[in-house]
């Protein structure tokens, strides 16, 4: 099984391009904490890690998050091989991203005035708006609310 889930936030705003063929494709860092310290120094430690998305994803990616903006994605690791110009070989680990969250607000609403804290999910291939909060003493998160007469006792 090859799935990565990570949390964190953009080192730069993501670049779109497009393929020949039309598709989409976004690239962007994510810099991911540590759960430790580094015992030299007592400072946290940070990855830098490439993503990349395609399609759908990609153009709601380039549009919507910028440098900062915090997301969850999962997806699965990829082993690129390359050649370099100097002619060595060379390889490039990249999470392909399947799925994007957008955690934080970022500047708030979209051109559709919509908060613009949303998922995506690539295979769906639809956008989830997030449902507005509610108090945890009225909501029902087993949907276990039955009227009376459908009680066994």
């Amino acid at each position: 099984m090859n799935k990565i889930v990570l949390v964190g936030r953009l080192v730069a705003d993501p670049e779109v391009r497009y393929t020949q063929g039309g598709d989409a494709v976004a690239n962007f860092c994510v810099a991911v904490d540590r759960r430790y310290k580094d015992k030299t120094t007592g400072e946290k430690v940070t990855d830098f890690i490439n993503i990349v998305a395609w399609r759908k994803l990609a153009e709601l990616i380039g549009q919507y998050l910028k440098k900062g903006r915090l997301v969850s994605l999962d997806g699965s690791l990829q082993i690129r091989k390359y050649q370099a110009k100097d002619g060595t070989n060379r390889s490039a680990a990249e999470i392909v991203a399947d799925n994007v969250n957008f955690l934080d607000r970022g500047n708030g609403i979209n051109a559709d005035n919509q908060n613009s804290n949303s998922n995506y999910n690539q295979n769906q291939g639809q956008t989830l708006t997030p449902q507005p909060t509610t108090n945890p003493a009225q909501s029902d998160p087993f949907n276990m609310s039955a009227a009376a007469d459908d009680l066994p006792f």
